[in-house]
């Protein structure tokens, strides 16, 4: 049971409740599945935290809680590291299927790396993990770590929305209970394959879809998607918990016309960007709260075309105006790549002296960089996006001495997969390429994000030395280690630029002063984190 729910306000409130919420996010909702490259930069986490569930969740400050309702972990051995996970007995999906180890097996086959069809956006942990003894059906698995790879931050894997159903998988592939599990386990690479389209695609979020595909393991389900693509969310009867306040959730997607639906009051709770919809004119029963994320706002660039050369992406580096930028999101510059997601001394580490000739545009050395060529790129984020725009008109204005031209080239669906397209040059998006925080809230897990071979390595970036690095990152929990290792990384990163850190992204939290029990996330997951314990008095 979410523990922390009575802490934030539900009991204050003795009154009645309304039968449904409106809960509005920053990003798209196209895939139930939220570990894809394309479904973690989605709103579909802050969607699907009480859908599908897992050992633990992240709560009101980011952090790892245990979801007993789910299961337990136990410690069995720390040299090397090995878990023993029990889910409750009760636990069922909404179809009445058993929830299983063969979740897990799943989830570490198509987030390990090791199986190269899945298109897992993250891998951190899992590539770690040496073998899971797993019998099929059962609700006990036993994971060992390689010898040498504790992985320190083990509680972000087989957490909310990281498992998968896999007995759906079963089912479309005509394999049979356990058939799932038995073909990973045994690496057969014809089923397997199989089993990653299967998961890379038969989850995607489409008006009429056949809900029986999507089983849930929270105390919410699925009960259909509309024609604005908004989820409807309604009370899970076979969910064996406490049961949600609210019998239905609808979550709306960002659309053109959000901002005036906000200012309307149409919706009940709004997690979004901070000034990514402008000015906002908010009837006076509304409460606003703005807090940052563990996101960071970055330019990303593309692994081909113009800005594939260093020097092209130095160039534009340089003559970005990062301070201009970030004092117009009325926060610092921000520096950091491998330790991101919070603020602590390590980010001091990454701020090297490579760092402080990016803080203001200098025009000069950006064309010089250039060697005096012109330079057109394509600049693209997902809209709308008020303080996107803006900072891509300032980008454009300061570079354009330079010899470079700008585009703005936004659209509502610009996102990671623009990028490999060739779609546009320069992404700007949050960790992970999300237009929400897109942070797991670890910054060992959203380190990852410059790891070769990792899914949302977006830039496609490969150094044996920063692979290294985050990889030493991972199993240390040495503050020295931890620094020295920082401080190393920072001069190559700076060097090579596969990304432009610009600042750590503000979030917006905007409720109904009827709402009870909403609490913000620094999280991917954001406000959605508890939203069966959400109340909206009558």
């Amino acid at each position: 049971m979410l523990a922390l729910a009575g802490s934030i306000g539900l009991t204050s409130c003795s009154d009645s409740a309304a039968d449904s919420v409106d809960y509005a996010v920053d990003g798209t909702l196209i895939s139930y599945n939220t570990n894809t490259v394309a479904g973690a930069a989605s709103g579909g986490p802050q969607a699907f935290a009480r859908v599908l569930t897992g050992f633990n969740y992240h709560g009101p400050e980011g952090q790892i809680v245990g979801d007993r309702d789910f299961g337990n972990i136990s410690v069995v051995g720390r040299t090397p590291l090995v878990l023993d996970y029990e889910i409750k007995p009760s636990a069922v999906y909404s179809d009445g299927k058993p929830i299983t180890c063969d979740d897990m097996v799943l989830a570490w086959a198509s987030q390990s790396g090791r199986f190269a069809r899945f298109d897992a956006a993250n891998r951190a942990g899992y590539a770690d993990i040496a073998n899971i003894d797993c019998a099929p059906g059962q609700q006990k698995a036993r994971v060992s770590f390689a010898q040498d790879r504790p992985f320190t931050d083990y509680g972000q894997l087989f957490a909310a929305t990281s498992m998968m159903p896999s007995h759906v998988i079963a089912d479309v592939l005509g394999l049979g209970e356990g058939g799932v599990t038995t073909a990973l386990l045994k690496n057969d690479g014809p089923i397997v394959e199989r089993i990653a389209q299967v998961w890379n695609n038969t989850w995607n979020l489409t008006p009429g879809l056949d809900v029986k595909r999507f089983p849930s393991s929270g105390p919410y389900k699925l009960d259909s998607v509309t024609a604005e693509g908004a989820v409807v969310l309604v009370a899970n009867d076979k969910w064996w918990g406490t049961k949600p306040v609210t019998a239905k959730v609808t979550v709306w997607p960002r659309s053109s016309g959000m901002q005036d639906r906000v200012n309307e009051g149409a919706y009940d709770v709004v997690d979004i960007a901070t000034g990514s919809l402008g000015t906002l004119n908010l009837p006076e029963d509304y409460i606003r709260t703005d807090s940052p994320s563990a996101g960071v706002e970055q330019l990303i660039f593309a692994p081909a075309g113009p800005l594939a050369p260093v020097p092209a992406r130095r160039a534009l580096a340089l003559c970005t105006p990062r301070d201009v930028i970030a004092r117009n999101a009325n926060v610092p510059i921000f520096n950091s790549r491998l330790n991101p997601a919070t603020e602590d001394a390590y980010g001091v580490a990454e701020t090297t002296p490579e760092a402080g000739q990016f803080a203001v545009a200098n025009i000069e050395a950006a064309r010089a960089a250039l060697d005096g060529q012109p330079l057109t790129v394509r600049i693209g984020y997902q809209t709308p996006n008020a303080r996107l725009a803006a900072t891509v008109g300032a980008i454009a204005k300061s570079c354009a001495p330079a010899g470079i031209t700008v585009e703005d080239v936004a659209g509502e669906n610009i996102g990671p997969l623009a990028l490999p397209g060739n779609e546009i040059d320069v992404l700007i998006a949050s960790t992970g390429g999300a237009a929400g925080s897109g942070s797991s809230g670890s910054s060992v897990m959203d380190a990852y994000s410059l790891h070769s071979g990792n899914g949302n390595n977006l830039p496609r970036y490969a150094n044996e030395r920063i692979d290294g690095i985050i990889a030493t990152l991972a199993v240390t929990s040495d503050p020295k280690e931890l620094a020295r290792l920082l401080g190393e990384a920072g001069p190559i990163l700076w060097a090579d630029m596969p990304t432009l850190p610009l600042y750590r992204q503000q979030r917006t939290l905007l409720t109904s002063a009827k709402m009870f029990a909403v609490s913000g996330n620094p999280t991917r997951w954001g406000a959605g984190w508890n939203m069966d314990r959400w109340k909206l008095s009558q």
